[in-house]
């Protein structure tokens, strides 16, 4: 991208950041039998994104010279990601997390690079398994888990 483009960003992203971790302390403690409060993810994705911007905008004063290469705009790839990423949130009540995220990444896995099957398999089993377990036994959260049928 070009330095004004990631100067501009990341001033957006940080102020994104600041409104997250500002309306995340706002969120009461309490929670539904889970011992992990509803305001940790929050606050701890708006201090990421906080950091992440910070060093985007550190970088852009470290820019040479403005490229100027234009590169070709993926419609197809970005709509394939945006309409699995909407059926993700459709689909994660009724079939769980972990089959609907494990879809969710290999169809975006598959999208950005395509024929590296066995890699996209492993990387979205072991992601879905992971977080799940994470999450819900060690953390005692609590997930949508496998379906009914």
């Amino acid at each position: 991208m070009s330095k004004t483009f990631d100067r501009y960003a990341s001033i957006a992203f940080l102020l994104i950041g600041l409104l997250f971790v500002i309306e995340s302390m706002k969120i009461a403690n309490s929670a539904y039998g889970s011992t992990v409060g509803p305001k940790i993810f929050p606050l701890g994705l708006g201090i990421i994104l906080i950091l992440l911007s910070l060093r985007l905008l550190y970088e852009t004063f470290k820019y040479k010279t403005e490229t100027t290469t234009s590169e070709k705009l993926q419609y197809k790839k970005f709509l394939i990601i945006l309409v699995s990423a909407a059926l993700y949130a459709f689909l994660l009540e009724k079939i769980g997390y972990v089959i609907s995220t494990f879809l969710f990444l290999l169809i975006a896995f598959q999208t950005m690079e395509r024929g590296r099957i066995v890699p996209s398999l492993i990387i979205a089993t072991v992601f879905s398994f992971g977080v799940y377990y994470f999450f819900a036994e060690f953390l005692g959260g609590s997930l949508p888990g496998f379906p009914s049928f």
